[in-house]
């Protein structure tokens, strides 16, 4: 049934397999950047970003280029490209000369170029199709497998296995809406484009206030005392409403995040492999149960961790995945044109965590974990101050 919906539902992307090998996909791109430069000697500097635009999304992006990049080769290497495409549009606004404007575009297509002849060398085989694919859901799925169970493991931990319910209901609605979200972003000229990377950014940075709040919440109830009061007070009806609620959200916003692209990788896996394809469903089955296994592990191993190194260390984990989705959500806002790009030259992409080389993305991390390392510390001391007046 999946592989029915992924091969016929969306057709328009798949306009991949119109091109003979990605180096055609490069030579079209070439001479839209080339029409950029054009427009750009004419003094219209806005248009020609538009174009740059054309280049990127009806091309880069449309057509899976982006997608299998980062399947076959890397996710750093598609934010390299990615930011590229950024910073000539950054030049432009800027007014630079048209010889340095020239100078990106050259690069850009250069790397266009080099990832094509990487691409098209590579002769396709059944492992390597496997591979892209396992690779496609360990890569897409770890981040929303880690959160999810974290947080049920969390529940139990805590003598909540009652409530795991309405995480697991928030991550099978996410699974829907992911399905409804790539049907959306596929067909629908409205929400395509620029649109769907502010969509994609918006969610990501959503679930970093969420997580935020997840993490501290967890950390204020790590010390023992604190827990038995909490189980024990009044204040426990609280997790049966707004605290069940944040952590049934956070599971939805983590598993829907990853969902849509997912279907937008597979779909354009699909497009890209002539033969072999029996294989791509073989490596998303075994990442599948990859991803169970870290599942059922972590479940495991939280079971056999005391109370407070568990907190603290799910805690830990939250705030680093919300660090990682403040850089992930502000690069998609970049691509969406919302926000512009300043290079930062001796940072280098770290797709993983959310890594990546400008100041815009930086600069919110940073204050982000100077602010969980001060709520941290904070939270230390007053478990001190609570065992001195004990």
């Amino acid at each position: 049934m999946l592989a029915v919906f992924l091969s016929g539902a969306f057709a328009g992307a798949a306009s991949a397999a119109a091109f003979g090998n990605w180096n055609e996909v490069v030579d079209e791109m070439a001479a839209v950047c080339d029409e950029a430069h054009a427009i750009y000697l004419t003094g219209d500097a806005a248009a020609a970003k538009a174009q740059v635009d054309v280049a990127y999304f009806s091309y880069y992006e449309k057509l899976g280029f982006e997608r299998i990049v980062m399947a076959s080769i890397s996710g750093d290497r598609a934010a390299k490209v990615e930011y590229q495409f950024s910073f000539i549009k950054k030049a432009m606004t800027a007014g630079d000369s048209a010889a340095e404007v020239r100078a990106g575009l050259d690069t850009l297509v250069q790397y266009l170029r080099e990832d094509a002849d990487q691409l098209d060398g590579k002769k396709e085989s059944a492992a390597g199709v496997f591979a892209a694919s396992l690779l496609i859901i360990i890569r897409e799925g770890f981040e929303a497998i880690i959160i999810v169970g974290a947080i049920i493991a969390y529940l139990v931990k805590s003598g909540n296995k009652q409530k795991t319910g309405a995480v697991y209901w928030g991550s099978l609605a996410a699974l829907g809406a992911s399905v409804l979200m790539a049907v959306i972003l596929n067909n629908l000229s409205a929400i395509s484009g620029a649109n769907q990377e502010i969509i994609e950014g918006g969610t990501m940075l959503l679930a970093v206030l969420v997580l935020f709040y997840v993490s501290n919440w967890m950390i204020s109830k790590a010390e023992a005392d604190a827990w038995s009061g909490y189980i024990e007070g009044k204040v426990e009806s609280s997790i049966a409403r707004g605290s069940v609620f944040s952590l049934a959200f956070a599971a939805f916003l983590a598993v829907f995040r990853e969902g849509a692209e997912v279907i937008l990788f597979y779909q354009a896996l699909l497009a890209s492999t002539k033969t072999n394809v029996n294989m791509i469903w073989v490596g998303l089955g075994v990442g599948c149960v990859a991803l169970v296994v870290i599942y059922i592990l972590i479940r495991v191993l939280s079971l056999r961790l005391p109370l407070k190194p568990f907190f603290i260390g799910t805690s830990v984990l939250l705030s680093v995945m919300a660090i990682s989705f403040t850089g992930a959500g502000i690069k998609e806002l970049q691509e969406g044109n919302v926000i512009g790009a300043t290079p930062v030259g001796w940072i280098s992409s770290v797709d993983l965590l959310g890594i990546y080389p400008t100041l815009e993305t930086l600069l919110p991390q940073i204050v982000l974990l100077a602010v969980t390392v001060v709520t941290f510390i904070l939270q230390i001391k007053k478990w001190r101050g609570s065992r001195r007046a004990a």
